[in-house]
């Protein structure tokens, strides 16, 4: 890859390997590199140890979704979905296992997927994109069994809360809808954008991120970030971020979130921003906790840039990775 396209480059998913001691991002040509987090965070490490141990070309497009279950890495690219055996990566075998295609009405524009989920209570992949609708994939007997139908523009993000069978997404239409995972039907939509608190008309209506937490909500991307709850389908917290936030996460008593803009913020359930930890990259896509090894406990961070941020303390950038 000559300078331009390094200079180009945007890192949109990550993904922690099931062990926790590897890490596979994807970037906007389509590629992913597996880092061993081991040889990074070791004593001894070099340059060389923050560079990937493997990089192959996934899919033609952007790789906007990556996704570990058990056993295997799946990644989405422009309207397919890779399944890959984590073990073959680590011994450097490439091929995937299988890609699979959802049903797109349309067979002249491929619809880019920007989301996917684990469900598993039925053992199923969520997934979402630029077909406005929620496409279930079965990963048992490898088929599609059902698409959830409502948003009326792109679904850019989704969440599942298995204990009540639900999934929520949220779409450039401004709403988030929530699914009946076991019916398929929507139960409820909230226009994000129509609640004064949250509406920053300047950015538009879209929404960029979701995620919960037992009864709770946080999300963002047109409207400011904020806190929901669940059951009574109110904010309770907005969040003086400027910009759109890309990904959030809840992270013990805060809130983590990216967007545009050089800075992983920390923020209190109540709506303070406590910190803001500068980044190498100066926008950012994806944030991601690594909760599958205690002795790699990390927080990594990508975006407009082929750097990806390490914090081993979350005060402070520890290294760089780099593709």
């Amino acid at each position: 890859m000559g300078p331009v396209e390094l200079l180009h480059m945007s890192v949109f998913s990550q993904s922690f390997s099931p062990c926790g001691r590897f890490l596979a991002a994807g970037n906007n040509y389509g590629e992913i590199a597996v880092f061993s987090l081991s040889a990074a965070l070791s004593p001894d490490a070099t340059a060389l140890s923050q560079k990937p141990v493997l990089t192959f070309t996934a899919h033609e497009g952007p790789v906007f979704s990556l996704l570990s279950t058990d056993c295997h890495l799946l990644s989405a690219g422009n309207g397919e979905i890779s399944c890959w055996s984590w073990s073959d990566l680590t011994k450097k075998n490439v091929k995937p296992l299988w890609t699979k295609r959802p049903n797109f009405k349309s067979s002249l524009e491929i619809p880019e997927i920007n989301a996917m989920v684990l469900n598993t209570r039925d053992n199923s992949l969520v997934v979402g994109g630029g077909d406005n609708n929620i496409h279930i994939l079965d990963l048992e007997h490898g088929i599609f069994k059902a698409v959830l139908q409502g948003h009326s523009d792109y679904v850019h993000c989704l969440s599942v809360r298995e204990r009540e069978a639900e999934i929520l997404s949220g779409g450039e239409d401004g709403a988030v809808r929530m699914w009946d995972s076991r019916t398929g039907q929507s139960v409820h939509c909230v226009e994000i954008y129509k609640y004064e608190s949250c509406a920053r008309p300047q950015y538009g209506k879209w929404i960029s991120c979701l995620t919960t937490d037992s009864d709770w909500m946080l999300c963002g991307g047109g409207p400011s970030l904020s806190l929901w709850h669940l059951r009574s389908l109110s904010p309770t917290s907005i969040f003086p971020l400027t910009g759109c936030q890309r990904q959030t996460s809840f992270y013990q008593d805060m809130i983590l979130a990216v967007g545009e803009g050089p800075s992983v913020a920390h923020c209190l359930l109540g709506g303070e921003v406590k910190a803001q930890i500068p980044c190498t990259p100066q926008s950012l896509n994806t944030l991601q906790l690594n909760t599958n090894s205690a002795e790699h406990r990390m927080l990594t961070v990508g975006g407009s840039s082929n750097h990806i941020d390490v914090f081993t303390n979350l005060s402070y950038r520890a290294f760089s990775l780099s593709f």
